[in-house]
Order: structure tokens, then sequence, then C-alpha cells
């Protein structure tokens, strides 16, 4: 007996209702990227290797996916790497391609490439899939989507403003209330870093941080005595374990921890002006949280970062993140182009969506009439009213089969399909249809205009 497929671990089928409910989050999200302005754009879905590696920290890199070459992809390994069985130095060797394990890289590969015909500042988006060769759990998967918009050309604070407004406009669609957008400033985490002694371990330093909500306090200091920290550092930043009260209790504890510190005092600074912007122009759903552990462990950030939170009732991790990466296009040869971005998570926000029974009905309607289908003559009429409400725009079929009755009213009910129309002999003599309402049980004989009415 042939073994049952399956999808690789971390992947998955969606059925014609999943995809209508993603469809949904894509569409909402696509609609206020266009009204903030953005310009789509789309990448391959893999990269030269140079593009990827390196531009993630360790622990990015090593979740990349690699493409092994076309052909024989050993020829280039010598018998002695090979013995040697070093698989970090054979990588090289044998895999010269990547599938993209985000958008932000590639778009900073793609302004590099196209500079000479992007008018800056450029504002982009980008909908599209990425992979990542992580442990499978819920909400997190091999292969996702990322719904991303990105300007670069433009250091102005007013971008991270704008995001912030973004991301608070596409929840408010979604009906998704009681998420938190957190924000922080990596110049904040190098100015604590330089204040405790531990500059030369910032990325150990900010990758520990950023699980505090994971792993609690005993576990970043568990983790970053392990990465060398020393005890003294930890202890000067115990402060930030507990780093409570409002906003600008915060950013004055803030301003007296870093003042010996250029860089982070510069983060302060940022941040106040953002957050003081957002107190002039309130948010509709979202709420604004500064906070200070918030790392985010991807070495490109270099100012704000944002990460979103679901709702406290849904346990989820985040939803959307992002920040401001002035260095990136520097890593292909572009010096001093800013840029900032955000990304919104299609498969996490559809779980949280699910979770509160937040989709609308209607979400999942596709056809709204069914034709039954009695044998060729009836057919061929029913096929004519069909055709024309496809030209007003209805979504209608015809039942291919003139099966039982039965099967083909079972079929319209496991689609929910809302009217299921009716034409015999009588009907077609009288130039009329029996409109069946599916919900309500009711029958109605009505003629063709009556019936475009109805549908509309």
């Amino acid at each position: 007996m042939a073994q049952k497929p399956s999808v690789p671990k971390g992947t998955r089928d969606f059925s014609p209702v999943e995809v209508a409910k993603r469809s949904y989050i894509v569409d909402t999200i696509k609609e206020q990227f266009k009204l903030f302005g953005f310009q789509p754009i789309e990448t391959p879905s893999f990269e030269n290797s140079d593009t990827l590696m390196g531009k993630y920290g360790e622990e990015g890199d090593r979740l990349i996916f690699k493409i092994l070459n076309s052909g024989d992809y050993l020829k280039k390994v010598d018998d002695a790497l090979y013995t040697s069985k070093d698989s970090t130095k054979m990588i090289s060797k044998i895999s010269e391609k990547a599938l993209r394990y985000d958008l932000t890289v590639p778009f900073a590969r793609y302004v590099v490439q196209h500079q000479n015909e992007i008018d800056f500042p450029f504002k982009r988006y980008q909908i599209q899939p990425v992979w990542r060769a992580d442990r499978p759990q819920k909400g997190r998967f091999r292969e996702f989507y990322q719904c991303d918009a990105d300007v670069v050309g433009s250091s102005s604070l007013w971008q991270e403003i704008d995001f912030i407004q973004l991301y608070d406009k596409v929840f408010t669609k979604l009906k998704l209330e009681g998420v938190t957008i957190k924000i922080n400033n990596r110049k904040i985490l190098s100015g604590i870093a330089e204040v405790i002694g531990a500059s030369d371990k910032l990325i150990d330093f900010t990758v520990a941080l950023d699980k505090l909500d994971k792993i609690g306090e005993d576990g970043v200091k568990k983790e970053m005595l392990q990465k060398g920290i020393d005890q003294d550092a930890i202890d000067k930043v115990k402060p930030l374990f507990n780093f409570t009260g409002t906003t600008t209790e915060k950013i004055a504890k803030l301003k007296e921890l870093l003042s010996s510190s250029e860089e982070g005092a510069k983060g302060v600074q940022e941040l106040e002006f953002i957050i003081q912007a957002m107190d002039q122009v309130a948010l509709e759903t979202a709420n604004l949280d500064l906070d200070v552990t918030l790392a985010r462990g991807l070495n490109y950030y270099t100012g704000a970062i944002f990460e979103v939170s679901a709702p406290e009732n849904v346990k989820m991790g985040s939803i959307g993140g992002g920040g401001r990466y002035d260095d990136l296009t520097g890593i292909f040869g572009l010096k001093n182009v800013s840029g900032v971005g955000i990304s919104f998570g299609l498969d996490r926000i559809y779980l949280v969506l699910e979770e509160l029974g937040l989709f609308p009905e209607t979400v999942a309607l596709s056809t709204k009439a069914l034709f039954i289908n009695f044998g060729d003559q009836e057919a061929l009429y029913c096929f004519k009213a069909v055709q024309a409400l496809r030209n007003q725009g209805v979504v209608a079929e015809l039942y291919p089969d003139s099966a039982k009755m039965k099967k083909q009213m079972g079929y319209a009910n496991k689609r929910n399909i809302p009217f299921v129309i009716l034409a015999g002999t009588s009907e077609i003599e009288n130039e009329t249809f029996t409109v069946k309402n599916m919900e309500l049980g009711t029958q109605t004989e009505i003629n063709f205009d009556e019936l475009k009415v109805l549908l509309q």
C-alpha cells in the first residue's frame, strides 16, 4: 500500500476557507499600505548566499535554508575538507544560494541594485513568503508570509510616528482591540551596555535581554553569564528587569541611567520625540508602551525598534515588529541611506482573529447562487442565467451533473451557498426561477430581473 503523502514540518496546505480568511487580512493590510503612500515590489524567493549570510546574527544565519548547487554539488569539495566533515567550511563550496529569511535584506539589495531608478525617499510594501529553519510550534512556521512596509532615504523620526499610526489603522480595520505596540531604541541598549562595561558583548547582551518575557529574569542572567558578561555588569543592569512607571517616568529614569553615554542619551532623545508626538495624535485601537527590554535580535537595527503584542487574553508571540536600520544598505555598498520599516505577521494575526472570532461571516462566502441541474435542457436555461449574472458581478454556478436533488442541495449546504435556484419545465415555460433561501428555508418564484436584484 502506498504511503500517505504529507507536507514538510512547519509548512501547511490552506483550504478555500482559510485562503479566503488570509486574503481578508492581506487585503486589509494592503489597503492601508496604499493609503499611507507605499508602492509594491517583489523580489525572488531565493538570493545569493552572500546577500543573506551575516545580516541576522549567529542565530539568524543558523536558521537560513541553504540550497544545494545544481548538478554535482560536491565537485568543489576536496578530499581533506570532505573527510573533516566540517559543514561550516563546506557550505560555501556546496551552496551558493539560499531561501530568503525575511523581506528587509532583499529589499536593501533591491535598493542598491536599482538606486538609479528610485526616487528617494522610497516607500515600498512587499507581501511574500519567507523561510526559516526554525523548530515548528504554535504560531511559528518554517514557511510563512511577511507583510512589510519600509521607507529608505529619510532619517526623519516622523517616519517612525507614521508607522505607529499604520499599525494602529490596520488593527482597527481588523477590529483587533487591545494590541500593544512596544517601542525601544537600539542606541539605548548600546548605551546601557556601555554604562555597565559590556560594550564588547552588545549582541549577546541584547539577544539575552530580548528573551526576558520568555525565560524570566533568572534565565536572562544565566544566559548573560554563559555569554561571558560578568556578574558585576549583570548587577548594574538589574533595574531593567522591573522597569515600571509611566512613559514620562521611564524616560526620566533612562536619562539618569544613561547620563554618561552619548549614544544612549541620543537614543533617549529620539524616543522622547516620538512619544511626545504620539501624545498629540491619539491611537484608535492600539496601546503604545516603552519597553526597555525590547531588543529584537537582529544586527541591522540602529535606532527605534518596534514589536506588536496580541491582546493579553490570547497566548501568542509578537504579531508584528520592525525598526530603523541606518547601516543596512551600506553592507551592499550604498552609504548614508537611512531606512525604517515594519512587518505584519500574517500567520499569527490569522490565529489571533480565529481564536477571538473576529473574521466577518461573509469572508468565507464565495458562490452566492447555485443552479440545480435537472438535465441538459434545464441546464442550458440555467447556464444562460449564470452567464448573465456573472456579467453583473454575481458569483453563480451551475451544478455540473444532473445528480439526485438531495446530493445537489447537500453540496450547496456544505459550501454555505445562501441561495439555490431551481428551474424545471414550468419555470422555463414561464421564464421564471424558483429561489430557495437556504438560511430561512423559504422558496419564491421570480423572473430574471427580480433575481438580479435579489442577488446583487
